[in-house]
């Protein structure tokens, strides 16, 4: 940690004597400190933690200026002062981008130098100013920081992108479009899913969604666990309590119930869920698991009641079944033979291949050759081995195995 030896700047003066104060305070107890003077005390120390943010970006500006860290081979001040201070790198960066946004913005960097207004609320101004033209900043960085008297940093964000009403009220609407489009293809372009199964009957995610999709979202689940929606699927007295908890409820409800006729083909296959399950388990004279066409695994009970509600195609083994085999009467597998194939392949039948998802199925003997559209001549293969499988480049050999082993011919 770089230490002031003897502090010459009356900066490097000041920021010892604060290290001085708080350190004199370090351990004293709070608790003879009445209701008027806690809160006035909380709120003085707010505006000086405003103070003191503006003072350390003015700070780590210069330092930026001065190269500092450079003869430690640091490529910037803010890596240096990450390095330092422990802290992430993103957060010193911001810092200095802090410091010369300020640089620009004087009026914003008197008022959080005075404590008048927060680093979110200094931040906010800065980027809803810097995007107008430069002939109106002053005038619409003024309005900013007196909103800032009454406003926080998220309504401030909301006032900032409809600034033109105050500067130009005839450009506000036109204004407002333009900035509402770019964010909006911003937004697209940003949408992010992910989600992983931990193993124990459990899938986490995250996602980033525009605005408009979150509304939607929300209003959907909102509608779901409304009481009255509640009281007419479940009977009186069973209510969701408002919380992450019902939403998440809500949100499997609205994943069970989606209307996969309006989904695309997956595979050839609306991509509706396929369960296996015995005709015992189905029928509740044993409990055994019930098996999806995903490779998971579910309770039979949950297997029991999605048969019954949710969009999934029942398989139930030793039960009544469809004829399979339509001989050469069709070339291309029907929809339940594709079904069958799949359950029964668990997946892409390639050698080395984990695909599960969106299956082709292919004739093991070429419809072209004699080969018949059965489930015995039909193999599942994910897109690209179906693919590869047609490419004469590459010479194809079943195993004994089962799977299908790929060798590029010489």
């Amino acid at each position: 940690m770089t230490a002031i030896a003897a502090p010459r700047h009356r900066v490097s003066v000041a920021t010892a004597r604060v290290h001085q104060e708080l350190d004199a305070v370090a351990g004293a107890s709070v608790w003879s400190m009445d209701e008027s003077e806690t809160a006035a005390t909380l709120v003085a120390l707010d505006r000086a933690e405003a103070k003191l943010a503006e003072l350390k970006a003015r700070v780590a500006a210069h330092a930026d200026d001065l190269h500092v860290g450079q003869e430690v081979a640091a490529s910037s001040a803010a890596n240096w002062l990450a390095h330092q201070t422990q802290q992430t790198r993103a957060e010193t960066y911001r810092t200095v981008r802090l410091g010369h946004d300020l640089e620009q913005h004087p009026l914003t960097r008197t008022a959080l130098a005075a404590g008048r207004v927060c680093v979110d609320q200094a931040r906010v101004i800065v980027q809803a100013v810097d995007r107008l033209p430069a002939d109106v900043q002053p005038r619409a960085e003024q309005h900013l920081l007196a909103e800032a008297a009454h406003h926080d940093a998220k309504a401030l964000r909301i006032l900032g992108k409809r600034l033109y009403e105050v500067i130009d009220p005839d450009a506000a609407d036109a204004d407002e479009a333009a900035v509402l489009a770019r964010e909006e293809a911003s937004a697209m372009n940003a949408c992010r899913l992910t989600m992983h199964d931990d193993g124990h009957g459990q899938t986490h995610g995250r996602f980033t969604i525009p605005t408009f999709h979150g509304a939607a979202l929300r209003k959907m689940l909102a509608a779901i666990t409304a009481p009255k929606h509640q009281r007419a699927t479940h009977g009186a007295g069973v209510e969701w309590v408002p919380g992450p908890e019902a939403m998440g409820q809500a949100f499997c409800a609205l994943i069970e119930r989606f209307p996969v006729a309006q989904l695309p083909k997956l595979g050839g296959l609306t991509a509706t869920l396929v369960v296996t399950i015995t005709e015992d388990s189905l029928l509740g004279r044993v409990e055994r698991a019930g098996l999806l066409d995903t490779g998971d695994r579910i309770s039979p009970g949950a297997a029991r009641r999605l048969l019954c509600e949710a969009g999934v195609v029942p398989v139930v083994l030793g039960g009544d079944s469809v004829p399979i085999d339509v001989g050469r009467e069709r070339r291309f597998h029907p929809k339940y033979q594709r079904i069958a194939i799949t359950v029964r392949d668990q997946g892409c039948r390639a050698e080395g291949c984990d695909r599960k998802l969106g299956l082709h199925t292919h004739h093991g003997t070429r419809w072209v050759d004699g080969g018949k559209t059965t489930v015995d001549q039909g193999i599942a293969l994910c897109p690209w081995h179906h693919a590869r499988i047609h490419d004469t480049t590459y010479e194809a050999r079943m195993q004994p195995s089962g799977k299908v082993a790929f060798h590029r011919r010489t």
